[in-house]
C-alpha cells in the first residue's frame, strides 16, 4: 500500500520529536503544517507561521531536517517553506530551504564508548553487547536462583508485557547476576530478532555520559538510549555517588517505562541499601519486581561444577568436586576460577587433577573458612598495605596517610561487615557515625575519579580472600 505524503510528514515529525526536547518540538516543529509533496520534482512544501520561525529553523535545525527528510522521503528531497508574512490578509511567501540533500545516513561503526544517535541507527541493527556464553542453556537452576530464573525466562519469552517491569535483580558478587541478565537478553534476541536489546555496565554508561557532556552531545546520548526496546544495566550500585548520571538515567528510564519498553537492572544490594541514589530513581526501581539471587548452596555448586567439567571435557573425581563446592563460599566466579586454574596446573605439570592439587589451587584463590570478616582483620590488612600502625589509625592524628588508611578501613568495614556505622566509629578510635559516613563518602568520590586508587582498593579486598 502506498503511503500518503502527509503520512510521511507525520513520520518526520515523530522522528524529530525523538531528537529534541518536548519544549523545542512544541515551539518550533508543532506549528509546521504539511502543504504538499510533488513526487515529480521531489519538493516537499510546508507552511510555517512567521518569518522568524523559518529563520530559526534554518539557523538551528537545518542538519536535523536534512537527515529526517532523507530518511523518510528518500535522497534528493527538497524542502520549501510557505511563510505566513501577513496573517490578517493571508499573505504568504515561498522560500526554498538551504537544507542539504544527499545527507550521509550510514552509521559509522565501532565508536568505542560513544553512543550513536537515533537518526543514525533508526533503521539499523545495534550490537546488543551480550555475552553469547551466558545463556539459559548453561544457567544451572537451584533453590537459590529458581524464582529469578523462572521470572527472567518468562520476561524473555513475553517482553511486551508490562508485568515485572522493571526487573531489579540483586545479590552478592559471584552469585550469577550477570549470567542471568545476559541470558534474558539472548533469549529475547532469539525469539524477537527485531527487538533493540542492549546490555551495558553502569560504569560504561557513566563513561559514555561523561563523554557526551564533554562533546556537547548529551541529547544524542539520551535519544539513542530512548530507542532501546530492552535495556539491561549491570552493577548500578556504581552510580551511588554519580548524581548527574542518575539524573540522566532518570529521563531515559521514564521514557522507556512510559512507552512500554523493558528495563532490567542488576546490583549487589537491594534498592533500599543504595545510599546516595536519588529517591525518585529508587521509587521507580521498586515499582516492578525486586528479586534476590542468593549465593548458591553446596548442591548447586556441585551441579555448576559438573556442568562446566562436562562442557570442558575434564576428568575430576567426585570427592574433589565436592571439596571445591564446599570451599568456594558460594561464588560461581570462584568456582569457574578454580576449575580454570586446575586445568592450567594439570597441563603445565602434566599431572592428574586430584585432592592435593585442588587444595593447592584453592589455598591461593579462595578464603577456605566460612568465618565472617572482622573489623580487626580489615584494619590489619589496610595498615599493612599503607604501612601504618593500628594505633595510628585509632589515634587522632591528621597526617594524610593515616587519615586515608582510617577512611579506607571504615569504608571497607561498612562494605564487608554487617556492623552499623555507629559501631564501626566506636571501634575505630571512638568516633561517631557521622565520621564513618563522611569517610565512606570521601572514599566513594575518590573511587569515581581515581582509577589507580580503585585498583589499590581491589588489591586490599583480594587480600581478604587469602588464607593467612
Amino acid at each position: 500500500m502506498k503511503v500518503q505524503p502527509n503520512a510521511l510528514w507525520e513520520q518526520c515529525l515523530q522522528l524529530i520529536r525523538d531528537n529534541v526536547t518536548e519544549q523545542q518540538f512544541t515551539t518550533w516543529f508543532k506549528p509546521i503544517t504539511f502543504e504538499a509533496f510533488d513526487a515529480a520534482t521531489n519538493i516537499l512544501l510546508v507552511q510555517v507561521p512567521s518569518p522568524f520561525v523559518y529563520e530559526y529553523l534554518e539557523e538551528n535545525y537545518v542538519d536535523l531536517l536534512s537527515k529526517v527528510l532523507t530518511r523518510i522521503y528518500g535522497k534528493g528531497v527538497q524542502l520549501k517553506y510557505r511563510i505566513v508574512t501577513d496573517k490578517a490578509h493571508n499573505l504568504t511567501q515561498d522560500i526554498q530551504s538551504e537544507t542539504v540533500d544527499n545527507v550521509e545516513t550510514q552509521l559509522p561503526t565501532n565508536r568505542a564508548n560513544q553512543s550513536p544517535t537515533p537518526l543514525d541507527v533508526a533503521l539499523q541493527e545495534i550490537d546488543p553487547q551480550l555475552d553469547l556464553h551466558k545463556s539459559f542453556s548453561n544457567y544451572i537452576e537451584g533453590d537459590s536462583n529458581k524464582l529469578p530464573r523462572s521470572i527472567g525466562l518468562s520476561i524473555a519469552e513475553h517482553p511486551n508485557t508490562t508485568q515485572f517491569n522493571p526487573m531489579f535483580i540483586y545479590g552478592p558478587s559471584g552469585c550469577g547476576k550477570t549470567h542471568l541478565i545476559n541470558a534474558i537478553g539472548l533469549r529475547i534476541k532469539q525469539l524477537y530478532p527485531q527487538k533493540r536489546v542492549l546490555y551495558i555496565s553502569a560504569r560504561l554508561f557513566q563513561v559514555q555520559y561523561t563523554n557526551s557532556v564533554l562533546n556537547n552531545t548529551t541529547n544524542d546520548f539520551i535519544n539513542f538510549y530512548q530507542t532501546i526496546d530492552v535495556l539491561i544495566v549491570d552493577d548500578i550500585q556504581e552510580w551511588m555517588t554519580a548524581t548527574k548520571t542518575q539524573d540522566t538515567f532518570f529521563h531515559i528510564f521514564n521514557h522507556l517505562f512510559k512507552n512500554g519498553k523493558r528495563i532490567i537492572l542488576a546490583s549487589d544490594r537491594p534498592p533500599v541499601e543504595l545510599k546516595g541514589m536519588n529517591e525518585r530513581l529508587l521509587t521507580r526501581f521498586a515499582c516492578g519486581l525486586i528479586a534476590e539471587l542468593e549465593k548458591p548452596n553446596v548442591q548447586l555448586c556441585v551441579d555448576i561444577l559438573n556442568s562446566k567439567i562436562k562442557r570442558d571435557g575434564l576428568n575430576i573425581p567426585d570427592d574433589v568436586v565436592q571439596f571445591i563446592a564446599q570451599t568456594a563460599n558460594g561464588s560461581v566466579r570462584d568456582l569457574q576460577g578454580v576449575i580454570n586454574s586446575l586445568l592450567a596446573y594439570s597441563v603445565v605439570y602434566n599431572s592428574n587433577i586430584d585432592m592435593r592439587l585442588a587444595e593447592r589451587v584453592i589455598k591461593r584463590s579462595v578464603k577456605i573458612d566460612d568465618e565472617p570478616l572482622t573489623l580487626d582483620e580489615i584494619i590489619d590488612k589496610v595498615c599493612s598495605h599503607f604501612n601504618v600502625t593500628v594505633n595510628a589509625v585509632n589515634s587522632r592524628s591528621r597526617k594524610q596517610e593515616i587519615v586515608l588508611a582510617r577512611q579506607v578501613s571504615m569504608y571497607l568495614a561498612q562494605k564487608h561487615t554487617k556492623m552499623p556505622a555507629s559501631r564501626i566509629g566506636k571501634l575505630v578510635g571512638g568516633r561517631d557515625h557521622s565520621t564513618v559516613l563522611h569517610s565512606c563518602s570521601q572514599i566513594e568520590k575518590r573511587l569515581q575519579a581515581d582509577k589507580g586508587f580503585t585498583a589499590e582498593l581491589s588489591t586490599i579486598e583480594n587480600s581478604f580472600k587469602l588464607k593467612s
